[in-house]
C-alpha cells in the first residue's frame, strides 16, 4: 500500500512537468528541449536557496523565475534568432548545465538539516508518503485552475491560436511571437516549480537528474490521452495529472517484477513508445472489424 500511495504522490509532484510541457507541445505545436536543462535548474536554485537560509515557498518561487528565465531565452532565440525550436531548446538545455553547476558550486547539493515544504508541521503530522500526496494535489489543483481560466481569457484564446493556425492568427492581428515567448517561459516556469518540489521531496538536487525528464512528460501527455480519448482542452489538462499517475503505478508494478532503478529511462522510453503506438492498433483493429463485418455481409 505505501508503494501506491508513494507512487502517486510521485505521479502528482512529476504531473506539473507533464502540464508545463503540454502548452508547448500540444497547445503551441512545438517541441521544446529546454526542460530538460530548467528542471535540474529548478532544483538547483531551490536547493541552493533553501541552504542560504530562504524559505522552501521562497526558493520554489525562485526556482519558477529560474525556469521563466530559461524560456525567455529559448523564446527570443527561437522568435527573433530564427533559430529552429529544436536547436534553440538544445542550445539553452546545454548552456544550462554550467549555469547550474554555477548556481549550485557543484554537481550534488543536500538538503539534510534544512527545512523544505514536506517539513511544514501539518505535511509532517501525516503518514509516510501522504505528505507527498497532499501537497502534490494542493500544486497541481492551483495551477490547474489557474491555466483553466486563463484559457478562457482573451490572452489565453490568442495563445491557442496561435498554435491552432498561426497564419490566421497573425490576420486577426496577435502577435505570434509574443504568444510563443510567453507559452515558453510559463511552460518552463512550470517545470522549474516541479524540479523545486521533486529535489525538496528527494532532498536533494543533482546536476544530472534533467536526464530524461522530457520522456517522463511526454509519456504523463501520451498515457493521458490514450486512456481517455477525445476530451475538452480542459479535460486534457486533468488527464495529463491522471496519465503522470498511471505512468508512475506502472513504473512501481515493473520494478516490483525485479528490474533494476539503473533501468528507468529504458523503461520510460518502452512506456512511452508502446503507449503512442496504442493508437494505431486500434486503427487496425478497427478496420479489421470493419473488413470481417463487411465480408460476412457479402456472404
Amino acid at each position: 500500500m505505501s508503494l501506491v500511495v508513494s507512487a502517486i504522490g510521485q505521479g502528482l509532484l512529476w504531473a506539473i512537468l507533464g502540464l508545463g510541457l503540454f502548452l508547448t507541445f500540444r497547445i503551441l505545436n512545438i517541441a521544446d528541449m529546454t526542460v530538460e536543462g530548467t528542471f535540474p535548474m529548478g532544483a538547483a536554485v531551490a536547493v541552493t536557496a533553501i541552504v542560504h537560509g530562504y524559505s522552501p515557498l521562497t526558493a520554489t518561487i525562485f526556482a519558477c523565475l529560474a525556469g521563466m528565465a530559461a524560456g525567455l531565452v529559448t523564446g527570443l532565440l527561437y522568435t527573433k534568432g530564427k533559430i529552429d525550436i529544436l536547436l534553440a531548446g538544445i542550445l539553452v538545455m546545454t548552456a544550462a548545465y554550467s549555469v547550474n553547476l554555477r548556481i549550485m558550486g557543484k554537481s550534488n547539493t543536500s538538503l539534510l538539516g534544512h527545512s523544505t515544504l514536506l517539513k511544514a508541521k501539518f505535511l509532517a503530522a501525516m503518514p509516510n508518503y501522504f505528505d507527498t500526496v497532499f501537497l502534490g494535489m494542493l500544486v497541481i489543483a492551483i495551477i490547474t485552475i489557474i491555466l483553466v481560466f486563463f484559457l478562457q481569457t482573451d490572452l489565453g484564446q490568442a495563445f491557442i491560436a496561435t498554435g491552432d493556425n498561426e497564419k490566421m492568427a497573425k490576420s486577426l492581428g496577435i502577435h505570434t511571437d509574443n504568444m510563443k515567448i510567453m507559452g515558453l517561459m510559463v511552460s518552463n516556469g512550470m517545470v522549474g516549480i516541479c524540479g523545486a518540489l521533486v529535489s525538496q521531496s528527494n532532498g536533494y538536487a543533482d546536476i544530472n537528474m534533467g536526464i530524461g525528464t522530457i520522456v517522463i512528460a511526454l509519456a504523463s501527455i501520451i498515457i493521458g490521452e490514450v486512456a481517455f480519448g477525445e476530451l475538452t482542452l480542459n479535460q486534457r489538462l486533468l488527464a495529463v495529472t491522471m496519465g503522470s499517475i498511471i505512468y508512475r503505478l506502472i513504473l512501481m508494478a515493473v520494478l516490483q517484477l525485479g528490474f533494476s532503478a539503473n533501468d528507468l529511462n529504458l523503461l520510460s522510453s518502452l512506456v512511452l513508445a508502446i503507449c503512442m503506438m496504442l493508437p494505431q492498433f486500434r486503427h487496425a483493429l478497427h478496420l479489421d472489424r470493419i473488413f470481417t463485418k463487411g465480408v460476412k455481409a457479402h456472404d
